[in-house]
């Protein structure tokens, strides 16, 4: 990290190859219990109705960015994500639940950023976000209640309105925060879209599961 300073490296006491101090490896049970929490009011919510939640649709510029585009002098566009959101996207899939793009700006950094989390449902460049939505979500045979929403301004309302659940991040449209069910801790493009894959996942009974299935100290997601 630029400016840091570099600390001198310190061996693992012996017989404890994790650095973790002296005595036995940590129980994997143990290490893999969760920490995170959610309102039990907010967990009803977020699970849906019926056979709940089953697909999750996401904005980019306002949601999975901070919103800011960035433009070069050639025109080209470049946009920042996070790795934190990024895996919650790849965590839904991994869970049942099916994350979806849609988007009303196309660019190469977009598709590219989909196409390496593996998602296999994005719309790009669309005016009309629900019936957009509407011709993926027939596709895979869902309906509108089984659907959850995350978006930030005006274009993402008719889809958060249709939707089972809907969230915003906290520098959205105050017209999205208003409408949301849940407003989330987190900044756009700073882990908003993880905490909302998050509580989807708690919700659905599956994020202590795959917390257990995830790499432990020894080794790297």
């Amino acid at each position: 990290m630029d400016g840091a300073a570099t600390l001198p490296a310190v061996a693992a006491p012996p017989g404890d190859a994790a650095g973790l101090g002296n005595g036995p490896a940590p129980d994997r049970a143990a290490v893999s219990t969760p920490t995170l929490t959610f309102a039990p009011e907010l967990l009803l919510a977020a699970r849906g109705p019926g056979d709940g939640i089953a697909a999750a649709i996401f904005d980019v510029d306002g949601v999975l960015t901070d919103g800011r585009i960035y433009i070069g002098e050639a025109g080209e566009e470049f946009k920042a994500f996070s790795t934190l959101d990024g895996h919650g996207l790849k965590l839904l899939g991994r869970a049942g639940i099916v994350p979806i793009v849609v988007t009303g700006r196309d660019s190469p950094a977009v598709r590219r950023r989909v196409a390496d989390l593996g998602l296999a449902h994005a719309a790009y460049g669309v005016a009309d976000k629900l019936a957009a939505a509407a011709v993926i979500l027939d596709a895979i045979g869902l309906d509108w209640n089984r659907v959850a929403v995350m978006g930030d301004d005006w274009p993402d309302l008719p889809l958060m309105r249709r939707a089972a659940f809907a969230c915003a991040p906290p520098d959205a449209h105050i017209e999205a925060k208003a409408i949301a069910g849940h407003v989330t801790t987190a900044r756009a493009g700073f882990g908003a879209a993880r905490e909302f894959c998050d509580l989807l996942l708690v919700a659905a009974g599956r994020y202590a599961m795959l917390l257990a299935a995830a790499p432990q100290p020894d080794g790297a997601p």
